[in-house]
């Protein structure tokens, strides 16, 4: 049953992939879009430059970050033992914000745009890059996965100060593309940049699914996965890895994409009635996909040429399952 549950995730996505690619501000009809896929002579030269490079690339960002999102909210739930931990709990998104607003604000007018660059997403790489270092040499040293939480967060807090003091001393057109950034895309990628975020993220998605049995071990504890034959600081070190890289690519292409990190874990367990990470590691893969892909096409709105801002419509979705879960083990 469980597996005909996520098959039925996958071909929704399939659909959802589908939706995305033939309706927007341009409709394209079946027939016209496999043309353009498959490169025929008889397609229309403009369905072929929506497709491939406007709306392909934007699905493939969307699915890709969708699941490497939710796989990392998962591992941090698991690792940390706390049903509100998500990809971002580390402050890995605050180190990625922090190497934008270094770029875009104090950049004395340099960078003013979010078009596109490569620049950006390496200085958000650079900044979750920092905070992942010290995170990591940090977990060497502290025993305590709740020591390794609370330090996570005092460094994303240090990392917004600085942001909220470069925010206070910068151009109102550099607060714009700054705020824009924190808005979330999966709009703003091209061949490359998609092309190095899956190089990322779809290593760390493999080394995730390789761990449901340790990952099942840690939910009881760590005393008890330690018995159980776990290396209990080695597994630390590869969830903080993983979930690390699958946050800090996306947000660094993507921006900080919101809520899909602690809702889809949550929406996998109540829909599959389990705590079994043999299930929810796929289970979140397609289901983080799917609201990945669903949150962009309601954000583009088809048949208009304007686009709403991703994590708004994340918000919508993602709050009222915070509040389920907070309400549900409330005493």
């Amino acid at each position: 049953m469980k597996g005909l549950m996520i098959a039925a995730l996958a071909l929704l996505t399939a659909l959802l992939v589908f939706a995305l690619l033939a309706w927007g501000s341009v409709s394209i009809s079946a027939g016209d879009l496999w043309r353009a896929l498959i490169g025929s002579s008889e397609a229309q030269e403009v369905h072929r430059r929506i497709l491939y490079d406007l709306r392909l690339p934007k699905a493939l960002a969307a699915l890709v970050a969708g699941a490497s999102l939710a796989v990392a909210g998962l591992l941090m739930q698991t690792l940390f033992g706390n049903p509100l931990a998500g990809p971002y709990v580390l402050g890995i998104n605050s180190g990625a914000g922090l190497g934008v607003a270094l770029l875009v604000l104090a950049s004395g007018g340099l960078v003013t745009s979010l078009g596109g660059g490569l620049a950006l997403a390496a200085a958000a790489i650079g900044g979750a890059g920092l905070v992942l270092v010290m995170v990591v040499l940090l977990a060497e040293r502290v025993q305590s996965a709740v020591t390794l939480l609370i330090l996570g967060l005092m460094f994303g807090a240090m990392a917004n100060g600085v942001v909220s003091i470069l925010i206070y001393f910068a151009q109102p057109d550099q607060i714009q593309a700054f705020l824009l950034w924190t808005f979330g895309s999966f709009r703003a990628l091209g061949t490359q940049q998609l092309a190095i975020l899956s190089a990322i993220c779809l290593p760390a998605l493999a080394l995730a699914l390789l761990l449901p049995k340790p990952l099942n071990a840690l939910l009881l504890g760590e005393e008890y996965a330690a018995s159980m034959g776990v290396e209990v600081k080695q597994l630390r070190r590869r969830l903080l890895w993983a979930a690390s890289l699958l946050a800090g690519a996306v947000t660094a292409f993507c921006g900080p994409i919101a809520f899909l990190g602690i809702a889809v874990p949550h929406l996998c367990r109540f829909l599959f009635k389990t705590a079994d990470h043999r299930i929810l590691l796929p289970a979140c893969i397609f289901l983080g996909a799917d609201m990945a892909l669903a949150a962009e096409w309601v954000a583009g709105m088809p048949g208009s040429s304007s686009a709403l801002p991703i994590n708004a419509i994340l918000a919508l979705v993602g709050a009222p399952v915070v509040f389920w879960v907070v309400l549900r083990r409330a005493p």
